[in-house]
């Protein structure tokens, strides 16, 4: 039973949702019978069949492993398959579905954007690629993109150094069902063991924009054991998948981004679990919008009517265990609305629904722990999309916005928060939460450690019965300092408000401890030279 109060719902289908859930690790279980094992490289001195991987995955059949040996990998598959279409420009162009690539080394099989020859992942200048010529600029590169392809799994590698251009690039490891599209044209995968960073840094325009990401995708999904540092929108994404993203992420740790994580409309069954997300600019945000990742807004509920196993509620997006701290970093790469997210936030839910926080810690973010605003859009949407979840009937309204998605329905369950707020800003504390749409289910607070305050005060005794209809608070102070310090409207500062502001792009190293590699690469991997006995 649900102690909470929770919202409710019928329970239909919790059964098939857990099994869902637990389906989320099962990918790529025991290796078929016919599955061959395609060798990129040299390792422990027996030589591959191939020197490149975009060499292997052309040749490789469904349900085929491709290993790869430590190196250093300047793919140029975008050289090899041109984009076309919808298809982005690609160093590694992957439309096999259900194929296996595995580096053997996760922080010594590099995949490098920068020019053949380079050092890896090379900070210089001269060593960069901006990708093919189009139109008298560049397309930009991406590294490893899966197009369309169920089933796939990348593991155990490292890829540097793909930058945005003109194109549909700059992303390090893509799952893409179809960017841009509104449908849905990819199922399963994974993704384990992978760094994704990039070294250098010229403009915000050719910056490299994310790290993971996930797109049009049905799932199930994992991310695990993953790391992602330096992006100029954020190190890990899912979204456009239409409310039912079905993915799981776990251990995975995000640093020095605009963004440490970034879903718009993105809900239905995400779960996301003992990761750590510190030193971005703002660490965690999930947030609806009017563009092409439609349908809007983001909804965090179960589908089908559905009640999570974890929370007992209607809510299926869960942010739990995890370690949210030190996001107070304004010298990040920044483009378009992830350049606005505040500094200084742990996490921010901007126009998000049903979104439950449980267990989590909270520490040492200079504005506000956990920050609850509405997401005010005034771009241009693509055809079909008008606003669907949102209103025009705001307070924003006076300030030009047609289209504003308020957040509600949120829980925060059990969560501890220590030493946020310092800024000393108005409202800046543990919670900040503004509301401008009466007659909704409010944002509610059990159990949380809230040492340092919230705004409204007091949110814990008003906002505690789940499911509860509220009332907009209209808290203009939290608006007030949440374009402040997003520098979306500057004329909201007070004379006495202070947060920091960038002064140069800092690009960091990889962790200088090596982050863990796959302990066991030839797991569940058929028999092969370089994988003379068989691990499960």
């Amino acid at each position: 039973m649900d102690t909470r109060g929770g919202y409710g719902g019928n329970g239909r289908g919790a059964r098939a949702l857990a099994a869902g859930i637990a389906a989320l690790g099962l990918l790529a279980g025991a290796p078929a019978a016919h599955a061959r094992v395609l060798r990129v490289g040299v390792y422990h001195g027996i030589e591959g069949q191939f020197r490149t991987i975009q060499a292997a995955v052309d040749a490789a059949h469904r349900g085929d492993w491709i290993l790869i040996g430590p190196g250093d990998y300047h793919e140029r598959g975008d050289r090899i398959h041109r984009p076309s279409g919808d298809v982005p420009p690609a160093a590694v162009l992957i439309r096999t579905p259900h194929l296996h690539l595995r580096g053997m080394s996760r922080n010594h099989v590099i995949v490098d954007g920068t020019k053949p020859g380079s050092p890896p992942c090379s900070r210089k200048r001269a060593d960069q690629d901006y990708g093919l010529k189009q139109g008298g600029g560049h397309l930009g590169r991406n590294g490893i993109v899966v197009w369309k392809a169920s089933g796939v799994s990348i593991e155990n590698l490292t890829a540097c150094n793909f930058l945005a251009g003109s194109g549909n690039s700059g992303n390090e490891i893509w799952w893409n069902g179809g960017d841009g599209s509104g449908k849905i044209g990819l199922g399963a995968f994974r993704g384990r063991y992978l760094n994704a960073t990039s070294t250098f840094f010229k403009d915000n325009e050719t910056a490299a924009q994310y790290g993971l990401f996930s797109s049009n995708s049905r799932g199930p999904g994992v991310w695990a054991h993953d790391y992602a540092s330096n992006f100029s929108d954020s190190g890990y994404y899912i979204g456009a998948c239409r409310r039912v993203c079905n993915q799981l992420m776990r251990h995975d740790w995000s640093e020095f981004s605009a963004l440490g994580y970034s879903g718009t409309n993105s809900g239905g069954s995400i779960i996301i679990k003992r990761s750590e997300f510190d030193h971005n600019k703002d660490g965690f945000d999930t947030n609806s919008q009017n563009n092409d990742d439609w349908p809007s807004p983001q909804d965090g509920r179960c589908p089908h009517g559905a009640k999570s196993p974890i929370t007992h509620t209607i809510s299926c997006w869960v942010f739990l265990r995890n370690y949210v701290h030190d996001n107070n970093n304004p010298n990040v790469p920044g483009i378009g609305a992830a350049s606005e997210g505040p500094v200084g936030t742990g996490l921010s839910i901007a126009g998000g629904r049903f979104d439950t926080l449980m267990h989590n810690r909270f520490v040492h973010n200079g504005a506000w722990g956990v920050l609850l605003v509405p997401y005010p859009d005034d771009e241009t949407p693509p055809p079909g999309e008008h606003c669907q979840g949102g209103t025009s009937d705001t307070v924003l309204s006076a300030f030009g916005f047609t289209c504003t998605f308020d957040d509600w329905g949120n829980q925060l369950f059990d969560n501890e928060f220590s030493g946020n707020g310092f800024y000393g800003n108005p409202t800046n504390g543990d919670i900040g939460e503004l509301t401008l749409v009466s007659g909704k289910p409010i944002n509610c607070y059990v159990g949380n450690s809230l040492p340092d305050g919230t705004s409204p005060p007091d949110l814990q005794q008003t906002n505690s019965q789940c499911g509860q209809t509220g009332t907009a608070d209209n808290n203009l102070p939290v608006l007030a300092e949440a374009a402040c310090d997003s520098q979306v409207d500057t004329t909201f500062c007070q004379p006495t408000d202070d947060y920091p502001r960038g002064s140069k792009v800092v690009m960091h190293p990889l962790p200088r401890k090596e982050l863990p590699s796959m302990p066991y690469p030839c797991g569940g991997v058929p028999r092969n030279p370089w994988c003379p006995f068989r691990h499960r």
